[in-house]
């Protein structure tokens, strides 16, 4: 122990690298947060623990270390494995469908229930009783009423 000094003077030294590791793989959890996991698809690439996950989280690691932004992470991710792999899909012409879709199903199902009742509505009004069926249907109300008291 008589060179304490020199590891802590080591210890010194590497401190800020330790450091950085922290703060880049705190971004790297950040951006791998944000995009989806080719093999999971329900999980993001920084929760999943399928080797491809590993493997992307790895290049995101690389890429931060050769200096690169998180916005060009991202383009680079797009670039190779397409808009499937981000979370929040940009709108643009190929993603039209997939932002609108929904709101157009929903607008159909309004637009064929409003078409159907509205059918139903004419089909009960076009149906008024005969003169001998409102006999009928009054003798029958007679003979309810007449049980009841």
């Amino acid at each position: 122990m008589k060179h304490w000094w020199l590891a802590l003077l080591c210890a010194l030294i590497a401190l800020p690298s330790w450091a950085n590791n922290g703060a880049a793989e705190k971004r790297m959890l950040d951006i791998a947060g944000e995009l989806r996991c080719l093999v999971c698809q329900n999980e993001s690439i920084a929760a999943s623990r399928a080797d491809l996950a590993v493997d992307l989280r790895q290049q995101i690691r690389e890429q931060i270390q050769a200096g690169k932004s998180d916005t060009e992470i991202r383009a680079y991710m797009v670039e190779r494995y397409g808009d499937f792999v981000l979370y929040r899909t940009p709108l643009k012409a190929t993603t039209l469908l997939l932002w609108f879709g929904p709101l157009l199903l929903l607008a159909f199902g309004f637009f064929v229930l409003a078409t159907s009742l509205r059918r139903r509505k004419s089909s009960v009004a076009d149906a008024a009783l005969s003169d001998d069926e409102r006999e009928r249907a009054e003798a029958l109300l007679a003979q309810t009423t007449d049980i009841g008291t």
